[in-house]
């Protein structure tokens, strides 16, 4: 596979996760999908029927032709094959046709329905649709040629629309089970997620018992204050992670957070943490004070992750930029580095689990950042902007806040 078909999977895996994603975050779309795949393949069972039907009838009606042709052969009375012959033009009811003279003028039409404002311009109008179709047929008299033009009956432009008919219906079937499969594997994802993330919180709850009884035992022997200090404040930070995982295993309470002081905290908890090679500042604050619905501490890991990947892609020296407002309907925040920059086929594949541009690295932060503002804040998380060797802008998308609650 070269290089440019590789990009044009990527691209199209990419798109085909975020459809899914979306398709899955709205059970109603995917209530309209598989009603409109059904609708489809009732549909093409009633044409089928209905195209089946139409031939039998008319193949009976051969029948009777060849019956009745068989029967003129047989006999001498002029009356009965004038009879016959009468049958055979009055057989014609689904095939349009024009019958013209040697001067092009109309002389006879059937299975034509004629508009009741001028019908003859509209019956020339078919006949120079019906010359550009299939040759005439010529019909000489002896005295004088006509000529016989004619159309698809309405039984054959079925038959050549029901081929696509069906394609359509098994791509939308085919579709809806992909779907569905696809659907079924991220439902079992979410399951273990979840189990997991309860179970990590779980599990870090014994420890930091212990680490807090430890606190208080060397408190009480007059340890130095600085050590018992930086030690409680270590398990407040454990304690802060266990919750995380507690609520990310469980639907969080969303209530309105000032996004402007979600902003503030995590650069305040990350700036002495990260090299001081790499700078943070928040740019355009808005006059006015930002609230969106969410949970504090998961939009909080969400703004850490960013960070913490901005502060990688810029392997250490850098300066990041943090944007934050409100538009109609959404609050938006922006975190720009000036590290090394993504191809555009990488936009996409950087939020999948376990995928890193890094040698060290689970692949998970962005995966997670996502997996909290889309499914539990019903938000938006991407790559905005990105340009190798000049730097990323990441994008959050949040539900504000009411207008009318009291903060």
């Amino acid at each position: 596979m070269n290089k440019d078909n590789k990009t044009l999977w990527e691209q199209l895996t990419g798109w085909t996760y975020g459809v899914v994603g979306w398709i899955n975050q709205y059970s109603a779309v995917r209530i309209v999908v598989i009603i409109v795949a059904i609708f489809f393949a009732v549909v093409s069972l009633v044409i089928s029927d209905r195209l089946v039907s139409q031939m039998a009838e008319e193949e009976r009606h051969k029948m009777e032709l060849w019956a009745a042709a068989t029967q003129s052969v047989t006999s001498n009375d002029y009356e009965e094959s004038l009879l016959f012959a009468s049958r055979i033009i009055e057989s014609n009811t689904t095939i349009p046709m024009i019958q013209v003279n040697a001067r092009g003028e109309i002389i006879n039409y059937n299975n034509i329905d004629l508009p009741r404002t001028d019908p003859s311009r509209y019956l020339y109008q078919k006949l120079k649709e019906f010359r550009e179709g299939y040759p005439p047929i010529e019909i000489d008299y002896g005295l004088g040629k006509e000529y016989l033009y004619y159309s698809d009956s309405t039984t054959l432009k079925q038959l050549l629309l029901f081929p696509y008919v069906q394609v359509a219906v098994f791509l939308i079937i085919l579709g809806v089970s992909v779907l569905a499969i696809v659907s079924l594997k991220r439902a079992d994802q979410n399951f273990i997620w979840e189990g997991m993330s309860r179970e990590t919180a779980h599990q870090l709850g014994t420890p930091i018992s212990s680490l807090m009884a430890w606190r208080e035992l060397l408190m009480a022997q007059a340890v130095d204050p600085m050590v018992v200090q930086e030690m409680g404040k270590d398990i407040q930070r454990l304690e802060m992670i266990a919750d995380r995982f507690q609520k990310i295993g469980s639907s969080p309470k969303l209530e309105p957070c000032d996004l402007g002081v979600l902003v503030m905290k995590a650069v305040a908890y990350l700036q002495p943490r990260i090299s001081k090679g790499v700078s943070i500042s928040v740019l355009d604050e808005p006059e006015e004070a930002v609230y969106v619905l969410a949970s504090e501490q998961l939009i909080a890991w969400v703004f850490e992750n960013l960070i913490k990947n901005a502060v990688d892609a810029m392997q250490s020296k850098g300066a990041i930029s943090i944007r934050y407002g409100a538009g109609e309907e959404h609050a938006f925040i922006e975190i720009q580095d000036t590290g090394k920059g993504l191809p555009r086929a990488q936009w996409e594949k950087i939020f999948r689990p376990g995928y890193t541009t890094r040698q060290r690295g689970w692949g998970l932060g962005l995966s997670l950042a996502r997996r909290i503002v889309q499914d539990y804040h019903k938000g938006r998380i991407y790559v905005r902007h990105s340009e190798l060797g000049v730097g990323t802008t990441f994008r959050i998308l949040l539900t504000l806040a009411p207008q009318n609650t009291e903060h």
